[in-house]
């Protein structure tokens, strides 16, 4: 990982609830089922068999990826920045955009990303021309849209 992994406290709370979940609950269930697979007899054509390492294959996987991301993680508290009218990682920022088109973002880590919720992460074009800025700053932004004028209205943090 070359860049710093950012993350939220919840976020890093999620991130170890799954690999908890993978390690004490699904990785046991399909070790039990490749084990009790294997007591059947030929495992070249065992779907059950098959199918398990198949699956704990990918869990394993998964665990290494966690791992890895939590090892790196750099947890950040968004609310020892409450009250300040600077945008900064873990920032509810509420922008209009060319005057009339409101957005709310939230600046988080890149394994906390959901467009959905409009969770961005803070590697996103918008989240850099974002951060550092103040309330009430108006600045230029290019999107896949075109150039558009972009002001900031609200700041908040919140955990």
């Amino acid at each position: 990982m070359d860049n710093k992994n950012y993350i939220t406290v919840s976020g890093y709370a999620v991130l170890r609830e799954e690999l908890h979940n993978l390690v004490t609950k699904e990785r046991p269930h399909y070790v039990h089922l490749v084990n009790w697979a294997a007591s059947n007899g030929d495992r070249s054509e065992n779907a059950d068999y098959q199918y398990g390492k198949k699956k704990l294959r990918e869990i394993d996987k998964r665990i290494h990826q966690l791992t890895k991301k939590i090892e790196h993680a750099e947890v950040v508290d968004p609310r020892v920045h409450n009250g300040k009218e600077t945008v900064f990682f873990g920032a509810k920022v509420t922008v209009i955009r060319n005057n009339y088109h409101e957005q709310i973002v939230t600046i988080v880590g890149q394994d906390e990303i959901d467009p959905q919720n409009n969770k961005i992460s803070w590697t996103s074009p918008l989240a850099k021309m974002l951060l550092r800025k103040n309330l009430g700053d108006v600045f230029s932004f290019t999107s896949p849209q075109g150039c558009e004028e972009v002001e900031i209205v609200e700041i908040e943090y919140a955990e």
